[in-house]
């Protein structure tokens, strides 16, 4: 390892986008389609995370079409326990100590479960990944842009009545382009009135106006991606000087060509703005990457520091969906954690 990869290894991190249905393990994967009968694009671990890696994906749809071999093995109760405990023990294994995963509990219902029994095995993963790492971790249900409205509401009331028993947000996801959120605006309120926050997937493979729309009627607290803010002056400003948080996926944003490179991604000049963001996997498995390569990614193209990828960590915990004073707590540590890495590091 290089003084980076301990630096960053070290770094205390929160990963606040990162999508369940995204992130197996190859060896989980081919041992679930084994069980289930289907067939998957490579049948040796290493084949298979070649194939679903999407750097040959032309726009996000294709990115997303990566889904469909993920999803035939993740329709049971048992499948979706032991992918939601794996993809916690991943993160903490690097040194990652709150996660929201996060995921649309209706895709998971093809072989007959409710999205009630969807949401109970992922949470019962859930449970036993933190129990066994130690780490912190909540998920955050999806609505899908491309489906009726009437399915969003419906997973948006699920998210409120499971708000105190590890749902910690509601979000809008798939299909971008031409599927606005304001067209799920009955879904946000409900959110809304129940008190659970929302964050949006926006800016991604639409430019600022689908970020505008997140937040005017979506009424997101935070956005995932923001790729295209810069694309509109004026609401970069509003979303800087309101302190909401945009959700980084620098891996996932070069493949879906919305940045042509990681050496032009906005992030250098959002960070350089004092935007709040964070740097996060999107998929680990379709995006081929780590929280650890997300960081060294920022440190490689972008220039980013020890202290820039200090402060950058610091910033996940700041907007994370969590309680006050459990982030506050949360953060307290990881201060002290930072002084002590920032006090010995030297990266030249």
């Amino acid at each position: 390892m290089t003084e980076l990869d301990r630096f960053i290894a070290a770094l205390p991190k929160a990963e606040l986008h990162v999508h369940l249905d995204g992130s197996l393990r190859p060896t989980t994967m081919l041992e679930l389609a084994e069980e289930a009968g289907v067939s998957l694009p490579a049948s040796t671990p290493e084949a298979l995370a070649d194939a679903m890696r999407a750097d040959d994906a032309t726009d996000l749809v294709a990115y997303l079409s990566r889904f469909e071999a993920t999803l035939s093995v993740l329709q049971t109760e048992e499948s979706l326990v032991r992918v939601t405990r794996e993809l916690v023990e991943d993160h903490a294994a690097e040194n990652v100590r709150w996660v929201e995963i996060r995921y649309s509990p209706i895709l998971n219902t093809r072989s007959g479960l409710s999205m009630e029994a969807v949401l109970e095995a992922t949470a019962e993963g859930m449970r036993q990944g933190t129990e066994a790492t130690g780490i912190q971790a909540g998920l955050i249900l999806c609505g899908i842009r491309n489906m009726e409205p009437s399915t969003s509401v419906e997973i948006a009331r699920l998210a409120v009545a499971w708000r105190d028993r590890g749902v910690v947000a509601f979000d809008l996801a798939g299909a971008e382009a031409g599927h606005p959120a304001h067209r799920h605006a009955e879904a946000f309120t409900v959110a809304a009135e129940g008190l659970l926050p929302a964050t949006v997937h926006a800016g991604e493979a639409w430019g600022a106006d689908s970020i505008r729309d997140a937040l005017l009627h979506g009424r997101a607290s935070r956005i995932g991606h923001g790729t295209r803010l810069h694309e509109d002056e004026t609401l970069l400003a509003w979303v800087r000087d309101r302190n909401i948080p945009v959700e980084i996926c620098l891996t996932s944003n070069v493949q879906t060509r919305v940045a042509a490179s990681f050496d032009v991604h906005p992030v250098r000049r959002y960070f350089d703005e004092g935007i709040l963001l964070t740097l996060c996997t999107d998929n680990r498995l379709v995006s081929g990457t780590t929280v650890c390569e997300e960081y060294r990614a920022a440190a490689r193209h972008l220039d980013f520091d020890a202290g820039e990828l200090a402060a950058v960590a610091r910033m996940g915990f700041e907007a994370a969906f969590l309680p006050l004073e459990a982030r506050e707590l949360l953060l307290a540590q990881v201060d002290e954690e930072l002084d002590d890495l920032l006090a010995v590091v030297s990266l030249d």
